[in-house]
């Protein structure tokens, strides 16, 4: 069995796309997903399955979501992996005195390319700071993430693919969980 990470974008905010998670919990396992867990009401969803893809499994999860909840909700799968290289190489970390509240990762549906940071068009978003690291864009908000340009559908508009963002206390909390389902 592996486990998978499904991050859904757009769930539960503003109230829009509700879905409750132990409803999600459920419908998920009743499709097939072994040892369903969620992280907070924003869409972070752990589940085992047989499925090495993880492409594969995300496309289910987002069809079982429509079925069961009509919602069609745009769902990125990532393996502890990422979570590590979070870690490992969000240059923001290495700043002294880093106000971690202000770090964010956009995790995306493909690889990035070299031209990536300049389709972003950073000069509209200044202050704000960005790292393009292969599939993932470390953020660095300078006031906030409720007062920039730089959001999911920013990103999504002028890089062309889905994309999630996580504030780095839940990418934090996500890679503990992700430890603990191994022990």
């Amino acid at each position: 069995m592996k486990t998978h990470l499904a991050l859904l974008r757009g769930i539960n905010v503003s109230g829009h796309n509700m879905i409750k998670m132990d409803a999600l919990q459920k419908a998920l396992e009743k499709s097939g997903y072994e040892d369903v867990r969620t992280y907070i009401q924003s869409g972070n969803v752990f589940v085992n399955t047989a499925e090495e893809n993880a492409a594969a499994v995300g496309f289910h999860i987002k069809q079982e979501i429509f079925k069961v909840f009509g919602h069609d909700v745009p769902v990125v799968v990532i393996a502890k992996e990422d979570l590590l290289a979070c870690f490992q190489n969000n240059p923001f970390l290495k700043e002294s005195e880093v106000d971690t509240k202000k770090l964010y990762v956009a995790f995306i549906s493909t690889i990035l390319n070299d031209q990536s940071i300049h389709d972003l068009k950073m000069s509209s978003v200044k202050p704000d700071e960005v790292y393009i690291d292969s599939s993932r864009i470390f953020i660095k908000y300078a006031v906030s993430a409720g007062k920039t340009r730089l959001d999911q559908k920013y990103i999504e508009k002028k890089l062309n693919v889905t994309a999630t963002i996580r504030n780095w206390n839940t990418v934090t909390n996500l890679l503990k969980m992700y430890e603990e389902s191994e022990q």
